[in-house]
């Protein structure tokens, strides 16, 4: 019997390895999912309650993995459903691949139902871009299509007519160029290295430095012997960036923890005062945590020669996988012998790890937000998947949770979108159903894409979902009142009972109000076998502020509480408190030395 179009899209797909596929179904799409259904036992479909978070779980399945991602949607409403999740592939650089249906392909453009082209839509999204012509087209589409997500590391969109789903090469007439199998599945190393006369013009410049740090990003998440060997050759610390935080051990004597507002005071302490400053594997987008342009040497090594110099003027580039250049890099290093740059970093980390103990063993009411994080680290298993939203309970997990040997950990980090910490939770269960998956998400974050609880609960996945409930969209908050000196407004959210949302799913909900009962229930909802959503009501009004606050920053914080923010006095408070035990734990600046009438 002839195979259909979605056949061969399908049987395509398994010979390139992909065994998973996030969707959810339509007219559209009825010819691939029939195909799906008669493949069951070599592919396997999950269905989704949002497309959105079929795109989020196809990136999420890509960062966890290494592999690639694949999402489905239906034509029109479905295809725009995937875009902020595939968005976020692209700008992480995910191999994703994006397949979606379209009207029957000799009435589009005639404003049928749900003729959009979506094509034309996926201009700016897709590296790659197509729609199927027919049957003996499919195979030229998916595997161009696949060559380019994996080769670049971006997504690809594939747009499939819905009769010609059903069509059979009988039906088609195969051009006299399109010979058949002259395409083939292949997939080929991404090592790749410079030359050893690059390789020793950057090592010339990181030897002549001294005081050397290291930017670590997702990049050389692959590499962490060699990041931490070379820490120990140039004697400096590695500073993380988000997406990097699990190159090393949260807990290394090398490293000072992250960068940037969510990031450590050490971190910003070591770029400000490094004369050589070494880019691995990131493109970390805030300019202004980075060293003032001319004040150091940079080298920067990266896979994607457009990120070289993007940020930060460079020396030298090397373009290569992270893994590789530096294997061939680190011979050419000379061991330095004064190691008091990386001495004091490691002295001023050691004060901020007992500030963030400080901070997460409050005892307060309303509960500060650090606690939960604070008591999770620990009781997490070695080979544990952490995901986070975007929002406050970035700060909280980046800065509370410790990494340490294989765990993995992710958020959407260059678009920073609401919505994906839980898709990314369910995807790392599904491709990993044997480690253990904790999700950290705000009640804003999680409230966009709160029904894929039921998937979790359809599936069987025995996910963990705390959710810092502050009824306030919280990051957007403090955007407002200490990057723009504005009251907070048009930030406040109707108190939802989360706990009672999980069980009306069909998972298990716990709800903690109180520190004191925190230890024990969140040792409850981790051990428990199936899906948890713990709902912990936390103080709103406890500041994620920058691990070392600029005098702008100050400022604008001032001017927000003199306009009338309607929080003030549990907001002045909380600063005081948390600004008072930083400048005494980390010996350094405090907003309290830069606020009018509060500093000296």
């Amino acid at each position: 019997m002839a195979k259909t179009g979605a056949d061969l899209l399908i049987e395509r797909l398994i010979e390139w390895g992909v065994d998973t596929i996030f969707g959810l179904p339509g007219d559209g799409i009825n010819g691939l999912f029939e195909s799906l259904r008669t493949h069951q036992d070599q592919i396997r479909f999950v269905q989704v309650r949002h497309e959105e978070s079929a795109a989020f779980m196809a990136a999420g399945y890509a960062k966890f993995t290494g592999k690639l991602g694949v999402c489905m949607a239906t034509s029109g409403c479905g295809g725009f459903h995937l875009m902020n999740g595939l968005y976020d592939a692209k700008y992480d650089g995910q191999p994703v691949l994006a397949i979606t249906g379209h009207t029957f392909h000799d009435i589009s453009g005639s404003l049928y139902q749900q003729d959009a082209d979506l094509v034309k839509v996926f201009m700016d999204l897709a590296a790659y871009n197509e729609r199927i012509m027919g049957p003996d087209h499919v195979v030229n589409v998916v595997d161009q299509a696949i060559r380019t997500a994996l080769g670049q590391r971006t997504v690809s969109h594939i747009s499939f007519p819905k009769d010609l789903q059903d069509w059979t090469a009988g039906d088609d007439t195969r051009s006299m160029p399109n010979i058949p199998n002259h395409t083939s599945v292949l997939k080929v190393s991404t090592e790749i290295s410079p030359s050893l006369a690059q390789l020793q013009r950057a090592a010339d410049v990181i030897n002549a430095g001294e005081k050397v740090a290291i930017l670590a990003g997702r990049g050389c998440l692959d590499a962490r012997d060699e990041v931490t060997q070379l820490a120990d050759l140039v004697a400096g610390p590695i500073i993380k960036a988000l997406l990097g935080k699990a190159v090393v051990p949260d807990d290394s004597p090398y490293t000072t923890g992250g960068i940037g507002l969510l990031g450590t005071a050490p971190s910003q302490d070591a770029i400000e005062e490094c004369d050589t400053l070494i880019m691995i594997g990131t493109h970390f987008p805030y300019t202004e945590y980075f060293p003032k342009p001319g004040k150091v040497r940079t080298v920067q090594i990266d896979l994607d020669p457009t990120h070289i110099g993007l940020r930060t003027p460079v020396e030298i580039g090397l373009i290569g996988d992270s893994k590789t250049v530096l294997t061939g890099l680190l011979p050419l290093i000379k061991p330095k012998q004064d190691r008091s740059f990386l001495e004091k970093a490691q002295e001023r980390m050691n004060f901020w790890r007992e500030l963030m103990t400080t901070r997460g063993t409050q005892t307060d009411i309303p509960m500060k937000p650090q606690v939960i994080p604070h008591l999770i680290s620990p009781l997490l298993d070695s080979n544990a998947i952490i995901t986070c939203d975007c929002g406050n309970n970035t700060t909280w997990a980046a800065r509370h949770i410790q990494l340490r040997d294989e765990m993995q950990f992710s958020t959407s980090g260059l678009l920073a979108t609401m919505g994906s910490g839980l898709p990314y939770a369910i995807s790392a269960s599904i491709a990993f159903p044997n480690r253990q998956v904790v999700a950290l998400v705000g009640d804003g974050g999680f409230t966009m894409l709160m029904g894929e609880i039921a998937t979790a609960v359809k599936y069987k996945l025995p996910i963990k979902v705390f959710i810092f409930h502050n009824n306030s969209y919280g990051q957007i908050k403090w955007e407002q009142i200490v990057m723009e000196g504005n009251p907070e407004f048009g930030v406040e959210l109707q108190p939802i009972d989360f706990a009672a949302y999980a069980r009306a799913c069909g998972a298990t909900g716990f709800t903690i109000d109180d520190p004191k009962d925190a230890p024990d229930v969140i040792r409850k909802a981790l051990a428990h076998d199936g899906p948890v959503i713990v709902d912990a009501i936390v103080d709103q009004n406890e500041p994620p502020m920058p691990g070392k606050i600029t005098t702008n920053q100050a400022m604008e914080f001032a001017k927000s509480l003199v306009r009338g923010e309607e929080d003030r006095y549990e907001i002045i408070k909380n600063v005081i408190k948390s600004q008072v035990e930083e400048a005494v734990a980390t010996k350094g600046r405090s907003l309290l030395t830069l606020i009018p009438g509060i500093g000296k």
